[in-house]
């Protein structure tokens, strides 16, 4: 069963042309765990496995065998992407300007942007996407203090 789960990981990540190492430290996880994962190994613990998962946007539950299946509530609300495209996110391509060469960013790239940059940030000008972008940046990622 974990193999086909760390199947079904590598595969959606490479049809999302993620790197292993990008996943991995969407997930806040070692690269070395993140092989595990795709290679289904049972020593590593399930939590890792279901941030692999929710990078990844894939659903990860227990299903009684018996019960027919009914589609679940939509899980993407308030998930990270593993990488954050520029492009959709105006406020965010200003405040990265000297991100030569680059259209995408990790999660962790992101907020260390805006944060840097908050005093520039343009809170008339962001939009309901964006603003989610960033109160789900900094609830994954800045620990509770």
């Amino acid at each position: 069963m974990l193999q086909a789960l760390g199947a079904q990981v590598r595969a959606r990540r490479k049809a999302l042309r993620v790197t292993a190492t990008a996943a991995a430290e969407s997930a806040g996880i070692s690269r070395v765990t993140w092989y595990r994962i795709e290679k289904g190994e049972p020593s590593v613990a399930a939590g890792a496995y279901a941030s692999a998962a929710a990078v990844l946007d894939l659903e990860w539950a227990l299903a009684d065998r018996n019960e027919p299946r009914t589609p679940g509530p939509d899980v993407a609300a308030g998930w990270l992407p593993v990488r954050i495209p520029l492009a959709d996110y105006p406020q965010l391509r200003k405040l990265a300007w000297h991100a030569q060469g680059t259209d995408e960013l990790t999660p962790r790239e992101a907020l260390s942007i805006y944060e840097r940059n908050a005093r520039h940030l343009d809170e008339t000008e962001l939009s309901t996407r964006e603003r989610a972008l960033i109160d789900a940046l900094r609830t994954a990622l800045v620990p509770d203090v």
